[in-house]
């Protein structure tokens, strides 16, 4: 079964829970699957790499992917999380932002 999301990939969102909790970052992946996301500068972790055919090894800094019941979308004009809506225009489906109205 396919799991749909209101959040999609590139979209700023704020994180609700968790040890980053109030910070802000950018979808980069959507895992359907697990129902989780990975967002840039959120969830990093220490992760001890081997070195590879293309890789040096050492420690990286990993992002770990984060429950989407987490995180919201962030309205910069608000600053804070808002919900998101769906509002038909002329036969065409179109995200909203639920506090405002106004089309994402």
């Amino acid at each position: 079964m396919n799991k749909k999301f209101k959040l999609k990939k590139g979209d700023e969102v704020i994180v609700l829970a968790g040890k980053d909790k109030g910070k802000t970052g950018k979808i980069i992946k959507i895992v359907t699957k697990q129902m989780k996301a990975i967002v840039s500068e959120i969830n990093k972790v220490k992760k001890n790499q081997k070195p590879d055919n293309n890789q040096p090894g050492g420690i990286i800094d990993k992002e770990m992917p984060i429950h989407i019941s987490n995180l919201s979308f962030y309205d910069p004009e608000l600053k804070k999380g808002t919900r998101i809506g769906y509002k038909f225009d002329k036969n065409k489906k179109v995200r909203i932002n639920k506090s405002t109205g106004k089309e994402i």
